[in-house]
């Protein structure tokens, strides 16, 4: 097993896994594989996309030595920045609502974020923003912008989407790669990379179906964390899109606990939406051999 020079090249190097179990279990016409990309300290894919997009932004030069970080986050994605600046010596100031729990803002200070509370006004995402550009000036920092930012879909075309390719011998093994709809960089960098390099496979892009946002129907409060967020993000291009699943929230955690008694994979609600959308395909007989991002993991003690 080779030594990885830091604990960001471990979990760049995320597994695909066979979902022998769960298919077997549910009578699955054909194959799933999981692409499991929840290894680092928050449990989700925002770790290494947190520390890729500093080193893109640095490689460029747009991030100087020692230069503040600024997002307008109080969410899980805020929780990566701050280990992944603060590795590379780098203050984070978090533009977040008053209205952020106690605990999650003590929690983002104990990681060294400066915290920004935003008024809410008319427009909460666009006061978020209009305030983290005003703080980046102030500070003289650099506003990373993840759900705008190209660097985020950028990551995932230089990392997540040759990972899954390598693995699956050149996409030989799949015809159809699944992904949730969080900010979207990571259907977008994906399918991007895949569909320049083959075919034949398709891109599904889930979203809740209490959250139909890409999907054009009504937009509501859902119960999976990371995906839906309400708006059709900017890093998402429709274009390499071939078809859009809703999964309902209720069936979202039941596949994920299913995967677990399965196949002992501890997947988030939001894996386990990629997971019913894939099953879903499969029985419809609309792919053949499927691959889910796994994006998150659920912690059990």
């Amino acid at each position: 097993m080779a030594v990885f020079k830091n604990y960001y090249q471990y979990l760049y190097a995320c597994p695909v896994v066979k979902l022998t179990g769960y298919a077997a279990r549910f009578e699955v016409p054909g194959r799933i594989f999981a692409y499991l990309d929840f290894a680092g300290p928050t449990g989700s894919a925002k770790d290494g996309l947190a520390e890729g997009m500093l080193a893109l932004a640095a490689q460029r030069g747009d991030l100087k030595k020692g230069q503040p970080v600024v997002e307008a986050s109080g969410g899980t994605f805020a929780a990566a920045l701050c280990i992944a600046a603060r590795r590379s010596g780098h203050p984070v100031y978090l533009v977040v609502s008053p209205t952020l729990p106690g605990e999650r803002q003590k929690l983002l200070q104990r990681l060294g974020a400066q915290l920004v509370f935003c008024a809410e006004g008319m427009s909460r995402r666009k006061a978020a923003r209009e305030m983290a550009l005003r703080t980046a000036e102030e500070k003289g920092g650099y506003y990373l912008d993840y759900f705008n930012n190209d660097d985020n879909p950028e990551y995932h075309r230089r990392i997540t989407g040759p990972a899954i390719l390598k693995a699956t011998h050149g996409g030989e093994d799949i015809d159809t790669i699944v992904a949730g709809v969080g900010s979207g960089g990571t259907v977008t960098g994906v399918g991007e990379h895949v569909k320049a390099w083959t075919n034949h496979i398709r891109m599904v892009a889930v979203e809740p179906y209490e959250s139909q946002a890409i999907g054009g129907g009504f937009i509501g409060r859902h119960g999976i964390p990371g995906l839906g967020v309400g708006f059709v993000p900017q890093n998402y291009n429709p274009y390499i899109v071939d078809r859009v699943v809703a999964v309902a929230s209720g069936e979202a955690l039941r596949a994920a606990r299913d995967v677990l008694r399965t196949d002992a994979i501890p997947a988030a609600p939001s894996a386990g939406a990629a997971l019913y959308a894939a099953r879903t395909l499969l029985e419809q007989g609309k792919a053949k051999s499927a691959l889910c991002v796994f994006s998150g993991r659920q912690i059990y003690e």
